[in-house]
C-alpha cells in the first residue's frame, strides 16, 4: 500500500494545512501492538507513559519569556507533526513521539500541565522567525544547533545527538553513501541543515536538489519514484522506514553530527540556564532514558544522554 495511503488521507483531513502530509506513526494511546498490515506502524499514538508533574514553585528571575508564560497561563511549543517517534499527530488530533514528550517535561518543569500547551507547526526555514517574534515561547523538533542560527536564537541542549543518512526505496543498490549521490534526486526540507549540506558539499547537481516543506512530503516523492533519496537526521529516516518497513530503508551510513536543542529566545540567558538544569535533571534521574525508551527507542536503536554544552 503506497505509504499508507488510508492513514494518509486521514491524517491530512485531520490537519487541514496546505502542505501535503504523508508520513504516519504513532505513538500517546494503546492499539494493540500497534502494528498495521504491510509492516508499518499504526496511525494511533502512543505516549511513553511518563508522568509530566508541573512544578508549583517554578521562578526564573530575570526571565521575560517565563513572565509571559506565567502570565499567560500557557506555553506556546514550535513543534513539528509528520515525524514518526519524534514529533507526530495522529489522524485523531493526538500528539505524540520523543520531541514532544520533551517539550512536555520542559513545561512541567515552568509549571505548565500539558493540557496547558498551544502546539504550532512551524516549518523549519520559520524556526527563527517564529522564535524571534514571539510566535512561539519555545521550539522543540529536531532542531541542530549552529553558530548561524546562535546569531537570532539561543539553545538550550543539547538533548539529543543524531547523525544525516539517507532514506531510500528497498530495491536501490546504486545508493551506498553521501559519495553515492552523484546523478541522483535528493529531497529535503526547506531551510534544513541537511539539505545545506549536500549543497554545500556537492553532494548532487544543483538541479537534483529538491526542497518541499516538510520530509513527509519527500518521502512521498520518494514511494512515487520522483526523488531517489531523503536525507535528513537518521532519527527522522528510522521512523518512516519502520512505518513503510517493505518499500523503504535507511542506508545506514551517517556522515554529519547533528546535536538537537531547545530553541529559545535569544537574548533569555534566565531561561536558558534553567531550562539546561531541567535538562540535566532528566539525564540524571532517568526521566530522559525513559522518555526516548518509549519513543524513538522504538526503533531499536539504543540512545544514552549526551553533555550539554552550555554558554
Amino acid at each position: 500500500m503506497r505509504f499508507k495511503r488510508v492513514a494518509a488521507a486521514a491524517m491530512m483531513a485531520s490537519l487541514a494545512l496546505s502542505v501535503a502530509a504523508c508520513g504516519k506513526e504513532g505513538d500517546p494511546t494503546p492499539s494493540g501492538d500497534g502494528n498495521a498490515p504491510g509492516g508499518a506502524k499504526s496511525d494511533t499514538c502512543q505516549s511513553s507513559g511518563v508522568n509530566f508533574t508541573p512544578k508549583t514553585d517554578a521562578a526564573i528571575t530575570g526571565s521575560p519569556a517565563f513572565d509571559k508564560i506565567k502570565s499567560a497561563g500557557k506555553v506556546v511549543i514550535g513543534v513539528k507533526f509528520d515525524q514518526p517517534n519524534l514529533g507526530y499527530k495522529d489522524a485523531q488530533g493526538n500528539r505524540c513521539g520523543f520531541d514532544i514528550e520533551i517539550a512536555q517535561y520542559v513545561a512541567s518543569t515552568l509549571g505548565i500541565d500539558k493540557s496547558k500547551i498551544e502546539y504550532k507547526e512551524i516549518a523549519s526555514a520559520n524556526r527563527e522567525t517564529a522564535i524571534k517574534g514571539g510566535e512561539v515561547d519555545y521550539y522543540v523538533g529536531t532542531y541542530s544547533i549552529t553558530d548561524k542560527r546562535k546569531n537570532d536564537i539561543s539553545f538550550a541542549g543539547p538533548y539529543f545527538v543524531a547523525g544525516q543518512d539517507l532514506l531510500v526505496r528497498k530495491d536501490e543498490t546504486a545508493i551506498t553513501g553521501k559519495e553515492t549521490l552523484k546523478g541522483k534526486k535528493v529531497c529535503s526540507a526547506t531551510g534544513s541543515t541537511p539539505i545545506q549540506r549536500v549543497r554545500d558539499e556537492g553532494l548532487t547537481e544543483p538541479e537534483n536538489i529538491v526542497e518541499f516543506k516538510t520530509y513527509s512530503e519527500c518521502v512521498s516523492q520518494l514511494l512515487d519514484k520522483k526523488v531517489d533519496a531523503v536525507t535528513t537526521d537518521d532519527a527522522i529516516l528510522k521512523g518512516y522506514a519502520a512505518q513503510s518497513s517493505a518499500e523503504l530503508k535507511v542506508v545506514g551510513k551517517p556522515f554529519s553530527t547533528e546535536k538537537y536543542g531547545i530553541g529559545l529566545p535569544k537574548d533569555d540567558k534566565a531561561l536558558r540556564d534553567y531550562v539546561n538544569d531541567q535538562i540535566q535533571a532528566a539525564f540524571t534521574d532517568g526521566t530522559w532514558q525513559k522518555i526516548y525508551d518509549g519513543t524513538l527507542g522504538k526503533s531499536g536503536s539504543p540512545a544514552t544522554p549526551p553533555a550539554l554544552e552550555r554558554y
